[in-house]
C-alpha cells in the first residue's frame, strides 16, 4: 500500500493485478455511520478522504528539507472532532500525515474541524498553563468568510434555516463571485469549500493580527448596526467606494434585477412589496407607491411581470429627480445591495479562535461530502447534487472497487473536487510557500552577515 506523505502530483496508479471486490451497487440514502467507516478507515475502499494533500495544505511547505522550515509548525494547529452523541475533541495535534490519518481512521469522526496554529503544541496546553506563563496563544491561522446561507432568511421566500434550493443559491454564488474577485484582486491565494449549508472562503495567508484581520473583514461591509437585516446598508458619502461601486455594477444589479426579482416574487405580495417600501426613508413617497400599487391589484399585469414592473416604477419614481427627500439619492443602490450583498461573519473573519469545517468531511445532517467549489464556474456548481457518502459507496461498488488501490476515488463524483483542490488550490500554494520559505531563508542569512561584519 502506498504512503500517504507521497508527492502531491503523484497521480500513478499501481498497474499490477489487484483484486477486487464484489458488492452490491445499490447503497441506502442517507447519513449512516458505518458508512463514515468505509470513507475514512476501510481498506476495501482505499482512500476516498485525501489524507495527503489535506495534511501538505495545512504545513504551508514546512514538512520539507528546507532549512528554512519550521518542523514544529503543523505540530502546533489544533485539529477538533465531533464523535458520535455531540463527543466533542478539541485540542488534536499531529506531527505527521499518518498520525493524522491513523486518528482519522480509528475514531471516524462525525465531523472534523480545524483550528489556529498554536504557540506551543495545544495537546500540551496544560503543561503550559500550569507554568502560569500564559504562552498558549493562537498565533496564525488563515483568514476566513463564513456565509451561512440562513442569514438570508429575510430576502428568500422559497427556503428556510439550513435548506436551500436552485432558487436561493444564486445569493450565495452571488458572495462567492464578488469575494473571490476582490480578494484575487489583492493575489491572495482562495480556496471555497460547500458545507452543508455554509460556504466557507479561506484565503491561505497566514501571520495577521486580529487588527489586521478586522481592517480586511471592514473591507467589505455595508451591514451598519439595526435589528433588521434589510435596515442594515448604509451607502453614505458623494460616491462609492471603486470596490463597492464595481461590485454593483459588474454582479449585483444584474443579479437582482435578472434573477432573484422574478425567482423570489419579491413584488407579488403587500408583505414583501411593504418589506421594500420600509427601505425607502421617506415615509410619504413610500405611502405613494403602495397606493397605487394597490390600487392596481386588479390590472391586467401577470403574475411574472409584476416584479418587474412594480420594480420598474419604483426606480423611476426615486430616480425622476424629482424626489428630494433625505437618503433618497442612493435609495436605488441600497434596496439592491440589502437583498444581494454578502452577509459575512465578520467575528469569524477578525479572530484567529474559531473553527473552520475541513474541506471533504462529511455534514452530519445531509451526508454530503464538504467539496470545494471552482469560483470560475460557480454559476454551474449545483448544492443539492454535491455527492453524498451513500452515492460514493454506490460508485465504488458499481465500478469494482480495488483493495490496494490509493486513488479510489477517481471512480466516483469526488474525481472532480478532488482534481481540482489538487491542481487548482495546493499545487500554486505550495510553490507559493517554497518562495517564500526561499526568499525568508536567504534574507535571514543575508542580515547574519551584516551582523558579523559589522
Amino acid at each position: 500500500m502506498g504512503r500517504i506523505d507521497d508527492p502531491v502530483d503523484s497521480m500513478d496508479i499501481d498497474e499490477q493485478q489487484q483484486q477486487k471486490v464484489e458488492a452490491p451497487a445499490a447503497v441506502p440514502e442517507g447519513f449512516n455511520p458505518d458508512y463514515l467507516r468505509v470513507y475514512y478507515a476501510s481498506i476495501i475502499a482505499g482512500k476516498l478522504f485525501p489524507y495527503g494533500d489535506f495534511f501538505k495544505w495545512l504545513c504551508y511547505g514546512n514538512d520539507g528539507k528546507h532549512p528554512g522550515c519550521d518542523q514544529s509548525y503543523v505540530g502546533r494547529r489544533e485539529f477538533s472532532f465531533t464523535l458520535e452523541n455531540d463527543i466533542y475533541l478539541r485540542f488534536q495535534s499531529f506531527n505527521s500525515a499518518s498520525e493524522l490519518e491513523s486518528s482519522i481512521k480509528e475514531k471516524c469522526p462525525f465531523k472534523i474541524d480545524i483550528g489556529p496554529v498554536y504557540s506551543v503544541d495545544p495537546a500540551k496546553r496544560h503543561a503550559y498553563a500550569q507554568s502560569g506563563n500564559n504562552v498558549f496563544v493562537p498565533v496564525e491561522r488563515e483568514l476566513i468568510f463564513d456565509i451561512d446561507i440562513s442569514d438570508y432568511d429575510d430576502v428568500r421566500y422559497c427556503c428556510s434555516g439550513a435548506d436551500v434550493c436552485l432558487d436561493c443559491w444564486p445569493l450565495m454564488t452571488i458572495a462567492i463571485k464578488i469575494l473571490d474577485t476582490s480578494l484575487r484582486g489583492m493575489m491572495i491565494l482562495v480556496s471555497i469549500t460547500y458545507c452543508g449549508y455554509t460556504v466557507a472562503v479561506v484565503v491561505s495567508i497566514v501571520g495577521l493580527s486580529n487588527e489586521q484581520r478586522a481592517a480586511i473583514a471592514d473591507y467589505f461591509r455595508v451591514y451598519k448596526g439595526g435589528e433588521n437585516a434589510l435596515k442594515k446598508v448604509s451607502l453614505a458619502g458623494p460616491v462609492l467606494h471603486p470596490f463597492l461601486a464595481r461590485s454593483y455594477m459588474d454582479v449585483l444589479k444584474s443579479f437582482f434585477e435578472d434573477n432573484l426579482l422574478l425567482r423570489q416574487q419579491l413584488f407579488a405580495s403587500q408583505e414583501k412589496c411593504q418589506k421594500i417600501l420600509d427601505l425607502i426613508p421617506d415615509e410619504n413617497f413610500a405611502s405613494e407607491l403602495q397606493d397605487k400599487w394597490q390600487g392596481n391589484r386588479r390590472s391586467s399585469i401577470s403574475k411574472e411581470d409584476v416584479n418587474a414592473a412594480r420594480w420598474e416604477q419604483l426606480k423611476m419614481a426615486l430616480q425622476s429627480g424629482k424626489q428630494k427627500g433625505p437618503g433618497l439619492r442612493r435609495c436605488v443602490e441600497e434596496i439592491i445591495f440589502s437583498y444581494t450583498y454578502p452577509r459575512l461573519d465578520m467575528e469569524v473573519s477578525k479572530h484567529m479562535n474559531h473553527l473552520l469545517k475541513a474541506p471533504f468531511c462529511i455534514h452530519p445532517k445531509t451526508g454530503r461530502v464538504c467539496v470545494p467549489i471552482d469560483p470560475n464556474n460557480c454559476d454551474d456548481f449545483d448544492p443539492t447534487t454535491v455527492p453524498t457518502l451513500s452515492q460514493l459507496l454506490g460508485e465504488l461498488n458499481a465500478a469494482g472497487f480495488q483493495t490496494d488501490s490509493e486513488n479510489n476515488w477517481e471512480k466516483t463524483a469526488l474525481e472532480t473536487s478532488i482534481r481540482f483542490f489538487r491542481t487548482s488550490f495546493l499545487q500554486p500554494l505550495l510553490k507559493a510557500c517554497k518562495e517564500e520559505l526561499e526568499s525568508a531563508y536567504n534574507a535571514k542569512l543575508q542580515q547574519s552577515k551584516n551582523t558579523l561584519n559589522w
